[in-house]
């Protein structure tokens, strides 16, 4: 009986064995496809990351297309506000931009790699903007105009002062039948609150080391003197702007100036004025 048991007992010990070993197999094997499916679903988000991004760090401003490698032609986008970089205050927690603005510093690295691509035959910019800073429109201008591959410009909404002065880098302007083209001259207008002070019991203290230190705070009343100063900026930077667009367009200079009263035009009047050269969108 004894003899029986123990080989019963064998018995059920190589079965037993059998399965364990079955078993850890089959264990095995699904770890191995878990792990392989893991590093594969990894693997494709990565890539998919890499050349497909679902999202740009640039937000709505310039060259936020995602780039076709079959396309030869480089998008730049020239929306909002014109200023010549991005502070750290324009990017929310996410690093995105979360204003509506375009910086002179971004487009011209765009236009610069558009040029030094092969593939890129042409640059297309959509123009949709108020303006902002001279400085800015004035980069940007000189980054399309110094392009060694053609720059189109078109414009949907508006291509209004330094937005208009960037577009005037281009070769080619178009715009649509309701766009609103132009807004030629400069300001500097602010609203004084030294009234509105007065009645919340705030008194302005002067503590600069020259007379035109406080120029432009309005906290204080504007003097004469920094009228005329501001004055004298101001009339710099517009004929700048009139010689700047004069050269651009083949204009003549003085049918520049009679048209540089700050106003702006839609698309038939600009087109008869020589500030673009065709009337036409994007679809």
């Amino acid at each position: 009986e004894i003899k029986k048991f123990i080989t019963s007992y064998l018995n059920m010990k190589q079965k037993l064995l059998k399965v364990l070993k079955s078993s850890y197999t089959v264990v095995t094997i699904i770890v191995i496809i878990s792990v392989w499916i893991a590093i594969s679903y990894l693997g494709v988000s990565a890539g998919k990351e890499l050349f497909f991004p679902s999202d740009s760090n640039t937000g709505g401003v310039a060259g936020n297309a995602q780039e076709n490698t079959d396309c030869n032609v480089s998008g730049v986008n020239l929306h909002g506000d014109v200023v010549t970089y991005n502070s750290p205050e324009s990017y929310n927690e996410q690093g995105k931009l979360a204003v509506d603005q375009t910086s002179a510093d971004d487009v011209y690295w765009l236009v610069k790699d558009a040029n030094t691509n092969d593939k890129i035959k042409a640059i297309v910019v959509e123009i949709d903007s108020s303006g902002g800073s001279p400085v800015a429109g004035m980069e940007i201008m000189s980054a399309f105009k110094n392009s060694a591959k053609p720059v189109i410009a078109f414009v949907r909404n508006r291509a209004l002062s330094a937005a208009y002065l960037a577009a005037t880098g281009a070769q080619t302007i178009f715009a649509s039948s309701m766009s609103d083209i132009g807004s030629i001259g400069i300001t500097m207008s602010y609203l004084e609150n030294v009234e509105k002070n007065k009645k919340a019991g705030l008194k302005f203290i002067d503590l600069s080391s020259g007379p035109y230190k406080e120029s432009g705070n309005s906290s204080r009343p504007i003097t004469s003197g920094e009228k005329q100063m501001f004055m004298r900026d101001i009339n710099l930077m517009y004929e700048n702007f009139v010689q700047m667009v004069a050269q651009n367009r083949n204009l003549d200079i003085n049918k520049v100036r009679k048209i540089a009263d700050g106003s702006s035009v839609l698309a038939d009047a600009a087109l008869k004025n020589g500030l673009i050269d065709k009337i036409g969108g994007i679809y």
